[in-house]
């Protein structure tokens, strides 16, 4: 699979995401919503960056199991139910982004929600993914 990244200069500078993933070839992975459960399905973190990396690592998880790699990700969505609480972490969820996924960005978008299926969840990231 290839999947080239599209930032056109007509376009705001991207910071963490990608305007644009061309992917060819390969297999699609479609990404359940993932939000920070553990093994016993127990919400764990009480604050967002503590939950967005929990969130983060199940999804991956579940990406290496279907044998893929975060480079793989085409398109992500952020669910957040507090947006002013994401802009106010986002530097530092952009570091647990590059420590477990990398510089590979794909095509993003965070999403403001009234809740989520846990009410003790503040995020949930699903997606999708090209494998060779």
């Amino acid at each position: 699979m290839t999947a080239e990244r599209i930032n056109p200069p007509e376009l705001s500078p991207p910071t963490g995401f990608s305007h644009a993933v061309v992917a060819t070839g390969g297999r699609l992975v479609f990404l359940a919503g993932q939000t920070a459960l553990d093994t016993d399905g127990k919400v764990v973190g009480a604050t967002l960056p503590e939950q967005f990396e929990t969130a983060l690592g199940n999804l991956l998880t579940a990406l290496h199991a279907s044998g893929g790699t975060p480079a793989d990700l085409a398109r992500v969505t952020v669910y957040a139910t507090d947006i002013a609480d994401y802009r106010t972490h986002a530097a530092e969820l952009g570091r647990v982004w590059r420590r477990l996924a990398g510089r590979d960005y794909p095509a993003m978008a965070v999403v403001e929600v009234v809740r989520l299926w846990d009410d003790r969840a503040l995020v949930e990231l699903d997606g999708f993914a090209v494998l060779p």
